[in-house]
């Protein structure tokens, strides 16, 4: 793919960072806009990030029409593409919190899209969605299917990023959407089950597993999410994929919850103190990806949850031992 000029963002986040630091080093010129909040953790961790990539960055909210039109003004007209990842993320998080998850996950995409649309109306998006927006959807033998989705969401961030993606399809805008499936590895968020584990069972506190203990993931390791990204961007580009197209971005296999605390005693070398709680009522119990469909054009994960998780151990131990505990 020819090098191109890309707008991302949320690009201080988990993913963000990570994407803009690889766009980077393929020789793509990035711009990225983060308003660094600490809605979830704290904004140490996203600086720390910035900081592997260095892209030049608005430190603004999506929300702010006026740092948008700035952009636009600026640079809106070259960009070929806009990554959209900046969200209020957080499945339990957003339960009770239903404006502010409205305003920034709704609110701020459609201003994203005003403005562009308004400024540059022939530029591509590829867009964050999840895989929460299955909710109460049956599991199919096969795992999720793009369009097969039966049941309603269970929380607001759920049905926020699946307003996300009936805006992009009414927006006029080319667009793909991404269903990403339980993203984990380095510089991930502290308030995500592997983070609070492994900081747990090192410090020999109890965790809790919810639904006791009976729930399933497909987890999926960062790098094999940011090749997805790359597949697609490249596909999109050549004309092979079309407008409005949603794809699920998956390891294409459920883990039990008992065996992703297996694999992360393992790397402590030390037993979990468990304790066994109730369904959270913003919870599926078991997600699970079909990732046929991007799979024709190369999408194949590698990176196993056994070697995964030992990626983020390592990393973990190196980055507490420089920074502290988050």
């Amino acid at each position: 793919m020819d090098k191109k000029k890309i707008f991302v963002t949320g690009c201080a986040g988990f993913i963000g960072a990570q994407l803009c630091k690889r766009l980077k080093q393929d020789g793509h010129e990035v711009i990225g806009i983060d308003n660094f909040n600490a809605q979830l953790y704290d904004s140490k961790l996203k600086s720390n990030r910035w900081k592997i990539h260095g892209v030049p960055t608005y430190e603004r909210d999506v929300r702010s029409r006026i740092i948008l039109h700035s952009v636009m003004v600026h640079h809106g007209t070259d960009f070929d593409y806009i990554i959209h990842l900046a969200a209020h993320a957080g499945v339990r998080q957003s339960m009770g919190e239903e404006n502010e998850y409205h305003s920034n996950n709704i609110d701020g995409t459609q201003l994203l899209i005003d403005e562009f649309r308004k400024h540059n109306p022939d530029v591509k998006v590829i867009y964050a969605s999840t895989s929460s927006v299955y909710g109460g959807t049956p599991m199919p033998a096969t795992g999720w299917v793009e369009d097969d989705i039966r049941g309603h969401q269970l929380n607001p961030y759920a049905y926020t990023k699946f307003v996300n993606e009936c805006q992009f399809k009414s927006s006029g805008l080319q667009n793909v959407g991404l269903r990403f499936f339980t993203v984990y590895g380095p510089w991930g968020r502290p308030d995500m089950a592997l983070f609070q584990f492994v900081r747990s069972v090192l410090d020999n506190k109890p965790i809790d597993l919810y639904n006791y203990g009976k729930m399933k993931r497909d987890f999926t390791y960062i790098d094999d999410i940011l090749d997805g990204i790359e597949i697609v961007m490249k596909n999109f580009d050549e004309g092979k994929i079309e407008s409005n197209e949603i794809f699920n971005i998956g390891r294409g296999e459920q883990v039990d919850l008992v065996d992703f605390v297996s694999a992360i005693e393992s790397c402590c070398g030390k037993k979990a103190i468990t304790n066994m709680v109730e369904k959270h009522p913003a919870d599926t119990v078991e997600t699970w990806s079909n990732i046929d469909k991007l799979g024709q054009y190369g999408y194949k994960p590698k990176v196993s949850i056994n070697e995964g998780v030992k990626r983020f151990y390592e990393w973990y131990v190196d980055y507490t031992s420089k920074y502290g505990e988050l």
